[in-house]
């Protein structure tokens, strides 16, 4: 009788949540689906909860000790929902659906809990698009950093070109290096396949926070060679290589590039630091 009751009550609860968040949950998947910076969304929440399920034994073994903080939690992320809905942020909307997660964990379970739940329940803000003004802020110099490196090496490369803010212009043809060309698509996907990437890889929690880190110049370089590429492109086969087929497959390739660099910097880190014997069997956190 009792575990009925428990289980009627999280069903009452995930109901209750999926009712409240219903408008910023559709929204949310209408954004993984249309914006190509967070179609990586739709990997999160499975991940998420594969790394709730990897962690079951613990979870099992850990008592459960309720905490009155999480009700307060609950209650402070619902207010944020209230300001960000009033006040159309859609950012507010979505990082309140995590605190009445973590909240409600916390209320029912405990603080120990909630410690076991940590990196999964962290790792679910990688599905929320960051807001417009932190985007832009970020994307317009990647954007220029981006051109800089793609003159540089067309110069090089002994090619004649002209840069003007993000404009690269060449004898035949001019190439915009747009927001979407930035780098920060890959950056956010490279940052996201880092984490998942030490998680799985590599036991030693300092050693995934530089794999992290390293995603960022990893993305700059590889967009970097990118837009030099297209222009190479340009050049030598026409202003039509720059556009289409070859500019979208370069992405794809650029980014398989990133990644491979991502897994040098990880070799580079294991030598230059090897595991010791113990880090092997260092549990997961």
């Amino acid at each position: 009788m009792l575990k009925n009751s428990k289980i009627l009550a999280m069903i009452l609860l995930v109901a209750s949540f999926a009712l409240l968040y219903r408008h910023v949950i559709v929204k949310l998947v209408h954004d993984w689906a249309t914006d190509d910076n967070y179609s990586h969304g739709f990997l999160i929440v499975p991940i998420a909860l594969y790394l709730v399920w990897e962690r079951r034994r613990r979870l099992s073994a850990t008592a459960l000790r309720a905490s009155s903080f999480g009700l307060l939690a609950v209650v402070l992320s619902i207010l944020v929902l209230a300001a960000g809905v009033l006040g159309a942020e859609l950012f507010l909307t979505r990082v309140s659906m995590l605190g009445v997660v973590a909240g409600s964990v916390l209320f029912l379970c405990g603080w120990q809990y909630l410690a076991v739940l940590a990196f999964p329940l962290a790792f679910l803000l990688l599905m929320i698009p960051i807001p417009a003004i932190v985007f832009n802020q970020i994307a317009f110099p990647l954007q220029l950093l981006a051109s800089r490196f793609g003159e540089l090496v067309l110069t090089l490369f002994g090619i004649p070109v002209l840069r003007e803010g993000n404009v690269i212009t060449l004898a035949t043809t001019s190439l915009e290096v747009a927001e979407a060309c930035s780098g920060i698509r890959s950056l956010i996907s490279l940052l996201t396949l880092a984490i998942v990437y030490g998680y799985f890889l590599e036991p030693r929690i300092s050693v995934r926070v530089l794999l992290a880190l390293a995603s960022i110049p990893v993305a700059v370089i590889a967009n970097g060679v990118r837009v030099a590429g297209t222009g190479l492109s340009a050049h030598y086969l026409g202003p039509e290589a720059a556009e289409g087929f070859f500019h979208s497959f370069s992405g794809w390739l650029v980014f398989l590039v990133a990644f491979i660099l991502l897994f040098a910097v990880h070799r580079v880190l294991v030598w230059i630091a090897p595991r010791r014997p113990e880090a092997g069997r260092e549990v997961k956190s």
